[in-house]
């Protein structure tokens, strides 16, 4: 049927752009989708989301890969933003109630739980980018390009910033599936397998969007027999060595006035790149927490890929450096211990309590201050930002943490406890055998002079106090 001669002929005033730039009367002039199918399709979408952010979040604890830690972290906050755009658009469709908590078709819940479950990282990446995200891609185009460019405006543009952000999503896990499987014909095969199984899954559901035939018939579960359990232990990849090494104390260190800025910014890199132990922490605290508005979720899987963030400024400032970071000692043994000992509720107690550590002058101020003497401008940038960052972290704690105790002092106080609980065990795990506690600090100063071309200091490449005294530094930086 062609189109009648008044929607080809029409002009705005002085050929302006029509319909304020959205697209022209005569694409407008077709009917598009309706409120309801809009709605149905934008809830698969969101539960797409939401599940995705679950799989994301309940692996970056139990992945060894630190690439793949940190990728896991941007993606799940990601994720958490687009399922809060898009529950304030349905929200705003004609649609109470929203039903947003519901699992749209049996076979779609499965596909997501077996992702969840699946043993192995290369499992995992296939499943949730080669297949999950890929599919939710296709499929938000899909309906981009079904509904009404005018009158779902609000709705295209939600979706605008989403497939922007999970195109590079796909496009970082197909990477990562290269990288892994490679050209390994026996893993290709399990690849094709595992894909075809997920995609029977997604068939039966009607497609990820459910435009298709859906089944009722049951398909067989693989991994996801069993509820997924959340596995709170860190893992790390072979670059992480001596993982209870406790042999620096870095705050000693950064707040002794004899020593120059250019080494204390050294330690600060460290700290930054530590700071891979709070994703995994905080990871749990998600994982194992329900029942939350998704405002918190949002806010919570910010600051887990903020603190992965950090952890990159660190290596990039080591790298930048002339540094083999892998030479400097990477506890895990704040996450583990906080993991294994404490509740989800203990373990943002000791996150607060720590974090108001950091506002005063002598903390995060402190910090920026000293990168800025140092004469190196990365350090300054990286510590301009983690301070910016460090004050909304203090910001969310207030938001979700201290309005679940009668007080500010409490909230503080159940913190501090929850900490004295796992206070370092610096003795023990020495006693235990499982380190020595080696000084890796002589050999990470030496590397960075020599990069620089200058002579160490003997006083600064003889530090060697050890990480004990971190608490009562860290409580006498809050007290000033």
């Amino acid at each position: 049927m062609q189109t009648p001669q008044p929607l080809q002929d029409y002009q705005s005033y002085k050929n302006l752009p029509q319909l304020a730039g959205l697209c022209t009367v005569e694409e407008a002039a077709a009917p598009g989708l309706s409120v309801e199918e809009c709605v149905r399709r934008l809830k698969r979408f969101h539960y797409a989301f939401k599940r995705l952010h679950q799989i994301l979040t309940a692996r970056i604890t139990a992945e060894p890969i630190y690439e793949l830690k940190t990728g896991f972290s941007h993606h799940a906050y990601l994720c958490a933003e687009h399922v809060a755009a898009l529950r304030t658009r349905i929200g705003e469709m004609r649609e109470p109630p929203l039903g947003l908590e519901d699992t749209p078709h049996p076979a779609l819940g499965t596909f997501f739980d077996e992702i969840l479950a699946c043993p192995t990282t290369e499992e995992l990446i296939e499943g949730a980018y080669q297949k999950a995200v890929d599919q939710l891609w296709h499929a938000m185009r899909y309906y981009n390009d079904a509904t009404h460019p005018l009158t779902d405006a609000p709705s295209r543009r939600v979706l605008r910033f989403a497939l922007l952000e999970v195109d590079d999503m796909a496009n970082w896990g197909a990477r990562v599936e290269s990288s892994l499987v490679g050209t390994d014909p026996a893993g290709e095969k399990r690849a094709d397998e595992w894909t075809h199984y997920l995609g029977t899954l997604l068939a039966a559901a009607g497609g990820l969007d459910g435009t298709g035939s859906t089944s009722d018939q049951p398909v067989e579960r693989r991994y996801s027999k069993a509820p997924y359990v959340y596995y709170p232990i860190p893992k790390r990849d072979e670059r992480f060595q001596d993982l209870w090494n406790q042999g620096v104390n870095a705050e000693s260190f950064l707040y002794n006035p004899e020593y120059p800025a250019r080494a204390k910014v050294l330690m600060m890199l460290f700290k930054r790149l530590r700071e891979v132990d709070v994703p995994e922490m905080m990871a749990s605290i998600i994982a194992q927490t329900p029942g939350k508005p998704w405002g918190y979720y949002r806010d919570m899987s910010r600051q887990v890929w903020d603190e992965a963030r950090h952890a990159m400024m660190g290596e990039v400032g080591f790298v930048a450096l002339g540094v083999d970071w892998t030479k400097v000692r990477l506890t895990y043994n704040w996450s583990y211990r906080l993991n294994t000992e404490c509740t989800p509720m203990e373990r943002h107690g000791v996150l607060y309590f720590i974090e108001q550590g950091l506002m005063p002058k002598t903390g995060k101020r402190y910090e920026y201050e000293v990168a800025a003497a140092s004469g190196l401008p990365l350090a300054a940038t990286i510590q301009d930002f983690d301070w910016a960052d460090e004050v909304l972290h203090s910001q969310i704690g207030r938001a979700w943490y201290v309005p679940e105790f009668p007080s500010l002092q409490k909230a503080l106080e159940f913190g501090d406890q929850a900490w004295s609980k796992v206070l370092s065990n610096w003795t023990t795990v020495k006693e235990k055998g499982l380190t020595n506690h080696d000084n890796w600090w002589p050999a990470v100063y030496a590397q960075a002079c020599a990069a620089a071309a200058v002579p160490p200091d003997p006083a600064i490449l003889g530090f060697n106090e050890t990480y004990e005294g971190k608490r009562a530094d860290l409580q006498r930086v809050a007290a000033e």
